[in-house]
């Protein structure tokens, strides 16, 4: 009986050195460049995605990025290398749960007036339907922003035969109120080609960065509210000017504050909260005001510098929470090959926002 429990005792010894040996080693936790950790993981690795503006349609959560690809252009101030051609919905029915990736929504090969660069896209429902808008640039090669229309949130979308009447610049992003009434928030510098439509009209030898004066106000984003169809414009575009806390406006060499691109607009208790990337200085930051139209107050930085050149964000609030998107390049490592991730944004008692470090030690 002793010999026999000997040899089964090492029969399971065996099995388990066995077992021990062919057992999934334990990935190693991703890190960033400098040795931290990622606070957030991407919602999505399947494919490349960026710019997620995030809207709750029926209490479920939609995102609208723009869809990332590999293409040949070298890299270079102005965002010739991101060469993206369609957009490709997400959805999620709770905080941590399935992120489903949608079929193609639109493809800029279907848009009668654009050629190329289907960049950062937004989204917004009325009265049973669902509004893409999203930025291309046309045959003359200015960026114009467009309007889809579909009976569902993921598409297929329908693109109007031409752009909005007035558009110009990039990165539209629309706000709805309490009061039904909608407004596009849009433009951007460098590539976004703000600066070479001061004049009303698009000048394609205009500055390729700014207005190159640094001691002048900054460019500011545009606002205009939308028609009753959702499809044009109400008026012309206006500046949405963005003040310190003396009320002088941001300086064109304020890098650290002044506005790049990628503005986005909610509304937090009674106030209006416009948020917007520093670009080349790597932040998002935020101003507070009492107006869709501004102006805003300048209050501090959202998000810490990412992996990755910038980033280009959304907040919204959902199942109780508020939640800030955004993007890095962590799974690529390249600028133009991002990933899309949420995390979730706190208010202090005052209203300020509690800024975020994407990285932690």
């Amino acid at each position: 009986m002793r010999a026999r429990a000997t040899l089964a005792t090492l029969m399971l010894l065996t099995a388990g050195a066995s077992t021990a040996q062919t057992a999934p080693a334990t990935a190693p936790e991703p890190r960033a460049p400098d040795g931290r950790r990622y606070l957030s993981q991407p919602l999505v690795t399947e494919i490349y995605t960026a710019d997620p503006s995030a809207h709750v349609f029926a209490g479920k959560l939609y995102i609208y990025p723009s869809h990332d690809i590999d293409g040949p252009a070298p890299e270079d101030d102005l965002g010739g290398h991101f060469e993206m051609r369609d957009y490709r919905v997400l959805s999620m029915d709770r905080p941590g749960g399935k992120v489903t990736i949608h079929p193609v929504a639109l493809d800029v090969k279907d848009v009668p007036w654009a050629e190329k660069q289907a960049w950062a896209p937004d989204a917004a429902f009325k009265n049973g339907t669902y509004y893409l808008y999203f930025p291309a640039k046309d045959r003359q090669g200015a960026f114009r922003i467009g309007v889809a229309t579909s009976r569902s949130p993921v598409g297929p979308f329908v693109p109007e035969k031409a752009p909005i009447k007035g558009s110009f610049s990039i990165d539209p992003a629309v706000f709805t109120d309490t009061d039904a009434k909608s407004y596009m928030i849009f433009g951007g510098i460098w590539g976004g080609q703000l600066q070479r439509n001061t004049s009303g009209t698009y000048d394609p030898n205009g500055s390729k960065t700014d207005l190159n004066a640094p001691d002048k106000p900054a460019l500011a984003p545009k606002i205009a509210m939308m028609s009753a169809d959702m499809k044009q414009f109400a008026h012309a575009p206006r500046d949405v000017q963005i003040v310190d806390k003396a009320g002088k406006p941001i300086l064109g060499g304020d890098t650290d504050r002044r506005f790049f691109e990628a503005a986005w607009m909610h509304k937090y208790q009674g106030k209006y909260y416009l948020s917007w990337s520093t670009g080349d200085t790597h932040y998002l930051v935020y101003g507070i005001g009492n107006s869709p139209y501004g102006p805003f107050t300048y209050q501090g930085r959202i998000l810490e510098p990412v992996v990755g050149w910038t980033t280009h964000h959304s907040i919204v609030e959902w199942q109780g929470k508020w939640w800030l998107f955004y993007a890095d390049s962590q799974l690529s490592g390249q600028t133009r090959l991002r990933n899309v991730k949420m995390t979730e944004l706190t208010y202090n008692a005052d209203g300020t926002i509690r800024t975020i470090d994407p990285l932690v030690k």
